[in-house]
């Protein structure tokens, strides 16, 4: 290692500068770092779990917007599909209202019946959404298994 620099050079006139510099100058470094609490590490992972949170609302935010608009549009997308899921929980705040409406009007206790005389008034029977969704499935698999058994039986009379 060295340093070949010869910032001046000597001759007849004196010491001039030179114009020509040549440098070897090497190194190297090694570090270790012990951290000697784990507040750092704490507030690493607190702050790493903001900016996941902040993610998760960010895409939840742009995945409403972007059905609301294909909604605007006159668009939806198609139900069994494998993406059908990312906008079947958006609604308009107009049909969530008149739905509200008839579920609070269904949730109402039924008044006390005191008159033996007078039938009682039939309980709501209007259904959740889930429990419409649920209906649905159950119905599509009565469905599928129906269809299982007249196969089923035109393979069995077939033979």
């Amino acid at each position: 290692m060295g340093n070949h620099t010869k910032p001046w050079d000597i001759d007849e006139d004196g010491m001039t500068p030179s114009s020509y510099t040549m440098a070897e100058n090497w190194g190297g470094q090694i570090n270790f770092m012990i951290p000697l609490d784990r507040e750092g590490l704490k507030r690493c992972r607190a702050i790493a779990a903001q900016q996941h949170e902040k993610m998760k609302l960010n895409y939840e935010l742009v995945r409403i917007d972007n059905c609301a608009k294909l909604q605007q549009k006159g668009f939806m997308l198609l139900p069994g599909s494998r993406v059908y899921h990312l906008c079947s929980d958006v609604i308009p705040i107009s049909t969530w209202k008149k739905a509200e409406a008839k579920v609070l009007k269904c949730k109402s206790p039924p008044k006390p019946w005191y008159k033996p005389w007078q039938k009682p008034k039939e309980t709501c029977k209007m259904s959740t959404l889930s429990d419409q969704r649920e209906a649905r499935a159950k119905a599509e698999a009565a469905k599928a298994k129906t269809q299982e058994t007249k196969s089923e039986e035109k393979t069995t009379t077939k033979e």
